[in-house]
């Protein structure tokens, strides 16, 4: 959940689990202080990712909002149960072009799909793509009760009483992803002193490159989106969210935790929740907002966000079986 469903409806991105982004990562390396690592999970089925959709991980490291670094993920044709991937490695310029464009660092890369990853090396790369162990941790029945959704009501109405929403259960501790893991120089990320980072997937339908799901902040697109708006936003880009979206963040703001309009504003420059890109900066220690680990407990900042500190935590720990070495993800369920 925390980019698992967008909107109220909880589906995927026109009805289709493979086009679904679900979390960002970015951290150093516990095996290489010097080594960042990036992450960008997609399809809660785990299953094989669309051969004609384009996963891109975009980073910017000069403060305009605009791409200069960018991954692009292509996956091959499934075929007898089998997928290969080819990562492309684009900069300046052509970073900004939508299209998997540049040097391509990895090809053919086999996709894993049982508990032994497959990786691969490439110059100062080190890459992974394949299912993994959702590392990612919430209580859903609890965010239900808090909203009451089953009843009809949306993600504006908080139900804050004296009694907890929370069950205590983890909803995700047998749910496995589709990871795409990077790993490379610190320096590669041209940080100065931090840099912004963003994942995008877009789909080539009767010759266009459609854009349909994008990945930053933990979480955002979840609760700030409706039905109504979610097409829209995952089609812009970062440069824009200030301007198109700000206006709806205070209003929604203003409902779930009492916000005056200044407030909000001020809570949102804080976190730097608009533009809707993933802030890291390798000098100082990674915790969300800056970066993002497997720890980070996203769903109770964002709630205690969204309500001004009133919603009490879930009391929920991160998964155990994350990993010190790479992949970092743990083996599929």
């Amino acid at each position: 959940m925390s980019n698992h469903f967008t909107g109220l409806s909880l589906g995927p991105p026109l009805g289709d689990q493979r086009l679904d982004l679900c979390d960002l990562y970015a951290f150093p390396s516990p095996a290489d202080s010097s080594r960042t690592v990036l992450i960008l999970n997609a399809n809660p089925q785990a299953d094989f990712l669309h051969p004609d959709a384009i996963y891109r991980l975009a980073i910017d490291n000069d403060g305009d909002l605009r791409n200069d670094i960018a991954f692009s993920f292509v996956f091959a044709e499934p075929r007898d149960g089998r997928q290969t991937v080819d990562v492309y490695l684009a900069v300046d310029d052509d970073a900004v072009v939508p299209e998997a464009v540049g040097e391509k660092i990895f090809d053919a890369v086999e996709v894993s799909f049982g508990p032994e990853p497959h990786i691969a090396t490439s110059g100062d790369f080190t890459f992974f793509a394949g299912a993994r162990s959702d590392a990612f941790f919430f209580d859903f029945d609890g965010i239900k009760n808090l909203f009451d959704i089953t009843g009809g009501r949306n993600f504006t109405s908080p139900h804050l009483t004296a009694e907890s929403p929370w069950t205590g259960v983890d909803s995700n501790t047998e749910a496995n992803v589709c990871s795409m893991v990077l790993e490379l120089p610190t320096s590669a990320l041209g940080a100065d002193p931090d840099v912004r980072i963003w994942g995008r997937c877009s789909l080539r339908r009767d010759g266009e490159l459609l854009h349909v799901d994008r990945a930053g902040h933990p979480s955002v697109s979840s609760f700030f989106n409706t039905d109504d708006t979610k097409e829209e936003y995952n089609a812009s880009e970062p440069i824009h969210d200030r301007e198109r979206w700000i206006g709806m963040f205070i209003h929604l703001m203003g409902h779930t935790g009492g916000y005056t309009d200044d407030e909000a504003v001020a809570a949102i420059d804080e976190e730097g929740t608009l533009p809707d890109m993933l802030t890291y900066d390798p000098s100082r220690p990674a915790r969300y907002p800056n970066g993002r680990v497997f720890t980070d407990d996203v769903i109770d900042y964002r709630l205690a966000f969204l309500t001004k500190g009133e919603c009490p935590p879930s009391g929920l720990s991160p998964h155990p079986d994350t990993l010190a070495r790479f992949p970092y993800l743990g083996p599929p369920h």
